[in-house]
């Protein structure tokens, strides 16, 4: 893949992700108007995340690490890999079917097991919602396995785009909810208010988003010359040493999935006040994955293609030239993203939720998440470098030093910080083990690939250089518009938190490049420039 289509795939990828994530936005700020961000919210929030939770225990790591490499190394069969992917796609939906209905039986155990800290009536309830979300299971499977085979095959509008479908019709169903059961933002309403019918609607228009989401992908496969026939037959096309490569990394997400528990029993204490809880850190996790899904992801992914082409023609000179300029571009927009979002932080919240308790309760867990951002980004790339290489050992033996870091922290946060700092504190103890967990596996694809990092390390610099006269400049603004005051104007509601979300965006925006062009750096346009040609077309 051409350096040029390396931009317009990115380009694509970005400008379809931004799409999704402003209705992903909207959704979100509509369910926190229809349930709140307390005690209901929090129920719905554990029920909803179980299905992705145990989706990437069984299979979303496996699939993500293996299918682009191992498909891009199956095109060289005399079939072009046809039988190759319709084998692995006909075994990967049998164990999601299975794990599917498996789990949807087992919600009452998996509920009790994520949210310990529940009273009962939030247990119930959460396991209510459990219910109707578990088969979404089987529909994030579709949705993974169908489109990385066409992202394998250089198609990435698709799956970037069918997200958008998930968003309009889980939006369809929220505002259908508050028409019929009226909105709650505060949170108010008691946990024996809820019906079979407010869950079902509720729930069951979230589970149909994602299978709408999964499905309308294969309509895309002809495109690239793919027509899916159920293949039983197993034996003699490498599946062997697909399993081999993806046995590591599902013990990578088990490990994962362990700390998450941790995270979600520990935060779960602080729940039915308002301190921040399990909704405020998905609601905060959402604003913090917003710059790495639009930059990061577009970046990697349209990259990761031609890391296992070169990968697999054993040039690694040019693997490493690939890991050098994704990370260059991705932190340059990583590091301004994350000081633009801390200024922001509370009016972002204010923009979420209309509940000053509720704002302030996620601004200040993303605040803690940001510290971890570029690293975060930068350890998608890496990650990515050694699955086209076809290690995922190493990936699992960081990560197992990334959970231990977290839980021993996340425990002390439980141990020895009050109540209502707890959400906040196990936020900064992901960012803190991101770190480090970071810096270790740079450490670790160096001694694969060789040198690189002097050039990520200057460009880096001159990033974290810029961003310090644009935080500055940025915070100034903030509190002339009444930022240090809860009641003054930055926070007095949504359109005022967005229109200084704006100022205070712009300008730094500008500062930060124009820092970087009395520094000479190019990354900043080698980033952007694509995305804004791909925008300005559509």
């Amino acid at each position: 893949m051409a350096e040029r289509s390396i931009g317009r795939s990115s380009a694509l990828l970005a400008s379809g992700t931004i799409a999704s994530r402003i209705l992903g936005f909207l959704k979100a700020i509509v369910l926190l108007q229809a349930i709140g961000a307390f005690a209901a919210g929090d129920a719905f929030t554990a029920g909803n995340q179980l299905p992705n939770t145990i989706y990437v225990i069984v299979a979303g790591g496996a699939l993500s690490a293996v299918l682009v490499p191992q498909i891009v190394r199956s095109a060289l069969h005399t079939d072009g890999g046809t039988a190759y992917i319709n084998k692995l796609v006909t075994i990967s939906l049998l164990v999601l079917a299975v794990t599917a209905l498996a789990a949807t039986l087992l919600a009452p155990f998996l509920v009790s097991i994520t949210a310990h800290g529940f009273s009962a009536e939030q247990t119930a309830l959460a396991t209510a919602f459990a219910y109707w979300c578990l088969p979404q299971i089987f529909f994030y499977g579709v949705y993974t396995i169908l489109g990385e085979v066409l992202n394998a095959r250089n198609s990435f509008g698709p799956f970037t785009l069918s997200p958008i479908l998930n968003n309009i019709v889980a939006l369809i169903g929220l505002i259908v909810f508050i028409a019929v059961f009226g909105a709650d933002p505060n949170g108010t309403r008691p946990l024996d208010w809820w019906t079979p019918s407010s869950v079902a609607l509720l729930a069951g228009t979230a589970t149909l988003g994602i299978a709408v989401q999964g499905l309308i992908l294969f309509a895309f496969w002809r495109r690239v010359g793919l027509v899916y026939r159920p293949d039983f037959r197993w034996r003699g096309v490498g599946l062997k040493q697909t399993g081999k490569i993806a046995s590591w990394s599902f013990g990578m997400i088990l490990v994962t999935t362990g700390a998450g528990l941790v995270e979600t029993n520990v935060v779960s204490t602080a729940s039915g006040g308002d301190s921040a809880s399990i909704a405020a850190l998905a609601n905060a996790w959402l604003i913090f994955m917003l710059p790495h899904s639009v930059v990061a992801v577009s970046i990697a992914t349209a990259y990761f293609t031609r890391m296992s082409e070169n990968a697999s023609a054993g040039d690694l000179g040019r693997v490493r030239a690939d890991v050098s300029a994704s990370i260059r571009q991705i932190t340059v927009i990583m590091v301004l993203a994350g000081v633009v979002l801390f200024v922001v932080a509370y009016p972002f919240g204010r923009v979420m939720i209309d509940s000053v308790a509720g704002s302030t309760a996620i601004g200040t867990v993303l605040m803690a998440f940001l510290v971890g951002l570029p690293a975060f980004s930068i350890l998608f790339v890496l990650q990515r470098a050694f699955f086209s290489l076809g290690d995922t050992r190493t990936p699992f033996y960081t990560t197992v030093f990334q959970a231990v870091v977290f839980s021993i922290g996340s425990l002390a946060v439980l141990l020895f910080v009050p109540k209502v700092w707890v959400g906040v504190g196990v936020a900064l103890m992901l960012s803190l083990a991101g770190i480090l967990q970071t810096i270790v596996v740079g450490v670790l694809i160096r001694r694969k690939l060789g040198g690189g990092i002097r050039r990520v390390a200057t460009s880096f610099a001159k990033d974290a250089l810029a961003a310090a006269p644009a935080s500055i400049a940025g915070a100034v603004v903030y509190f002339a518009f009444g930022g240090a005051d809860p009641a003054g104007y930055a926070l007095s509601g949504r359109i005022p938190a967005i229109i200084t979300m704006a100022v205070v965006a712009v300008v730094m925006t500008i500062l930060y490049a124009v820092t970087l062009r009395l520094l000479r750096s190019s990354e900043l346009s080698e980033a952007v420039v694509p995305i804004l040609r791909r925008l300005r077309r559509s």
